[in-house]
């Protein structure tokens, strides 16, 4: 017999309490399952990937090397076929969505209950295969880490995992992909705290440890951990050249910023001319095609390209004209709404921005300064930091892949130069999360220094304190409300007439004769501009009404207005729930 939900969950309390396991030590023994079970996705994609070329090209490995060896009538139809194709399968995966799920790890962590709809995201990782294999100039390491995070998810949903264990676990499958994809469990780490969490705390950060590192000795097991990018040694640098590396920086974090400018508009633009997806993607797939008719280093991620170049000498024309055409590979592949990542191309377009500023200062000096080849990984660092607006990960990453200790100081430099080159232009970042997690404590920083001056409200519920009682009943009537609020003539707030005291004058027969004046209460306190939301609340509370008169200040009491609880309420609500 098949065990419910309840029962599932019943086991897994009842062995905790037998066991004496706290639910944080059992995450952790639960986040070796979940780098694992990352390592073993990655890996199946990449065979999946190897095995279609075989079926569709005829052989597997470097992309280049497949396209360098078809026909040029092959190298231009095949992308745009693949695009095609690539659409079809999202048209399909937009039928599993629902309205509250989202495919993307990132917003399932972050927005989201951590729960990853399992067809929606196959049918997506389906499109970036056929996209990827048919040559589009895009990284395969978004789907690795999307399928990590969907297996965590899947079983993190079956094992009952509540809400804040859930988005936990899949972010340690997350961390998990991000590791086998590149060998880097540190920077996989970082990379799901800095971006993802947006928190380096070690309770979190714990666990997505323990799963990076499980999934790098799965991947070394499999003997497959090995450094993607193989780095050629060179002397230390070391004194005055460390300002050459910095200039670097400025350079970067400004073709950074345009980078990602152009994807927004690639965007902006695929939408307009070709909005059904199949055609976009075909479109997208056709620019690259017919590109790589004469440059078919711009099919796939740039991965052995990049190798190529950290190895071997080549002429600066040559490095401009391939950038150029990478790039525009690149925006019309993620342009056209095509599914996979961007961070292998950014190490791409890092790479040969440096080898080139490394090329003019070797010319220049060319006995007092580093080989053109630290120049290009430092570039690769510093694109990435600039891009995604996380410079710890990107600096951890680019070490971890070259394991070379001698470019950790430029690195530094020309990293953090190029993020705060890029965050003062006002890029934003290549992780659409980033944006909303700053939009998110932008909106904090905002709302925790919000006062009632910043809430106030125009009233119509003011006289004066000669104010007959016909005067008073007119505006009662046409305003809901229990109080007008009394001012003299320079509008300094006198106090209130409440309701109930009309009503009451009414009631006597020298009533005519009473002015506002007469009937002038006390018992409201008014808000002042300067004052902050939690004190406001705590009047309110006091008050027990809708409504509170705002002053300047206790020592110049000028009537500004009203303040309405319910605008108050829901201003306190955003900002409790943007902690």
């Amino acid at each position: 017999m098949k065990a419910s939900p309840a029962h599932r969950l019943a086991w897994r309390l009842f062995l905790q309490r037998l066991f004496r396991v706290s639910e944080w030590q059992s995450l952790l023994l639960w986040a070796i399952v979940a780098g694992f079970m990352g390592a073993l996705a990655t890996e199946a994609f990449r065979l999946l990937l190897d095995a279609l070329d075989h079926l569709l090209l005829g052989q597997g490995g470097s992309l280049v090397a497949i396209a360098e060896h078809l026909p040029w009538w092959a190298r231009a139809l095949t992308p745009a076929v693949g695009g095609a194709i690539a659409g079809l399968l999202l048209v399909a995966a937009s039928r599993f969505a629902q309205q509250k799920e989202t495919s993307d790890y990132m917003e399932a962590v972050v927005l989201g209950d951590g729960r990853i709809p399992a067809a929606q995201t196959l049918a997506r990782s389906a499109s970036s295969l056929v996209t990827i294999a048919s040559g589009g100039s895009i990284g395969r390491e978004g789907s690795m880490v999307q399928l990590a995070a969907l297996c965590a998810s899947l079983l993190g949903q079956r094992l009952r995992f509540p809400l804040e264990r859930m988005r936990l676990f899949v972010a340690c499958g997350a961390a998990a992909g991000i590791t086998a994809a590149y060998n880097a469990p540190i920077a996989a780490a970082f990379f799901i705290a800095e971006i993802v969490l947006g928190s380096i705390a070690m309770e979190s950060v714990g666990p997505i440890l323990i799963a990076a590192v499980v999934a790098n000795i799965a991947m070394h097991r499999l003997s497959l951990g090995q450094p993607p990018y193989v780095v050629p040694t060179f002397a230390e640098i070391t004194g005055p050249e460390v300002l050459l590396f910095a200039a670097l920086g400025l350079l970067v974090g400004g073709c950074a910023a345009l980078f990602l400018q152009g994807l927004r508009l690639g965007r902006i633009l695929f939408q307009r001319v070709a909005p059904p997806l199949p055609w976009r993607l075909a479109l997208g797939g056709a620019i690259v095609g017919l590109i790589s008719i004469w440059w078919p280093q711009v099919w796939g991620n740039g991965y052995s390209v990049v190798n190529d170049v950290l190895h071997h000498n080549w002429p600066a024309a040559l490095l401009l004209a391939l950038l150029l055409v990478k790039v525009v590979a690149t925006l019309a592949t993620v342009g056209s709404g095509a599914v996979g990542g961007v961070f292998t191309p950014a190490l791409f377009f890092g790479c040969f921005i440096g080898q080139l500023f490394g090329l003019g200062v070797h010319a220049c000096w060319p006995g007092a300064s580093a080989a053109p080849v630290a120049y290009a990984v430092t570039g690769m660092g510093a694109f990435l930091a600039a891009a995604t607006q996380a410079p710890l990960m990107a600096i951890l990453v680019i070490f971890e892949m070259t394991l070379s200790y001698q470019v950790m100081l430029p690195l530094m430099a020309c990293s953090v130069v190029a993020y705060f080159v890029a965050r003062s232009i006002g890029a934003g970042s290549m992780y659409e999360i980033t944006i909303k997690r700053r939009e998110q404590r932008d909106e904090k920083q905002r709302l925790s220094h919000l006062q009632m001056g910043d809430l106030v409200q125009s009233t119509q519920t003011v006289v004066q304190p000669d104010a007959d009682l016909e005067t008073m009943s007119q505006l009662f009537l046409r305003h809901p409300v229990k109080y007008l609020y009394v001012v003299d003539g320079q509008q300094r707030f006198l106090g209130v007439v409440p309701l109930k005291a009309l009503k009451t004058a009414d009631m006597k027969a020298s009533s005519q004769d009473l002015r506002a004046a007469d009937l002038l209460s006390q018992e409201i306190t008014p808000l002042t501009r300067d004052m902050d939301l939690g004190t406001a609340l705590q009047r309110f509370v006091d008050h027990r009404g809708e409504r509170l008169p705002v002053i300047e200040s206790q020592g110049h009491p000028i009537l500004l207005g009203m303040v309405d609880k319910t605008a108050l309420l829901r201003t306190y609500v955003r900002l409790s729930e943007s902690y």
